[in-house]
């Protein structure tokens, strides 16, 4: 299975993975969110995002693997893809929020951090002023983005 862009024909697919997962989806048409998927066969069985957020700042959105083919690693390979996505582009710094996942993303890489400690352009978000509740936990990618994992 290859990690690839997803194109707009995959964006209802994306969105019931995501609610299905209970994952914000309000937002997914915005042009700043780089949506990549896992497919077997033709149904997406994993998708995640890289929103844009400005000023060399990104969001890592909603990660999501179908319940069947969870523990597979599809989860680590989508989230490889968006570090390298981000690398590729002008992404210095990278950031998610999570209610559920921080212990896993911890794993690969991501550190918590105070949420006042976010910066504008994350906290300008929909996801972090709106899609999430203030529960969540802001994490940043290894302290601080680094191309080499």
């Amino acid at each position: 299975m290859v990690v690839e862009p997803l194109a707009t024909a995959s964006l209802d697919a994306a969105r019931a993975l995501l609610a299905a997962a209970e994952l914000p989806t309000d937002d997914l048409e915005d042009p700043a969110i780089t949506l990549l998927g896992v497919h077997a066969g033709a149904e997406l069985v994993g998708v995640i995002g890289l929103q844009a957020c400005g000023d060399g700042v990104g969001l890592l959105r909603s990660l999501a693997v179908a319940p069947a083919h969870q523990g597979r690693g599809l989860a680590a390979r989508l989230c490889d893809a968006v570090v390298d996505l981000a690398a590729a582009g002008a992404v210095r710094e990278l950031y998610l929020l999570t209610t559920t996942a921080a212990d896993y993303f911890a794993r690969r890489g991501f550190t918590a951090i105070d949420r006042a400690a976010a910066p504008e352009p994350v906290r300008a978000s929909a996801q972090f002023a709106s899609l999430c509740p203030a529960s969540a936990r802001v994490m940043r990618y290894r302290d601080g983005y680094s191309v080499s994992r």
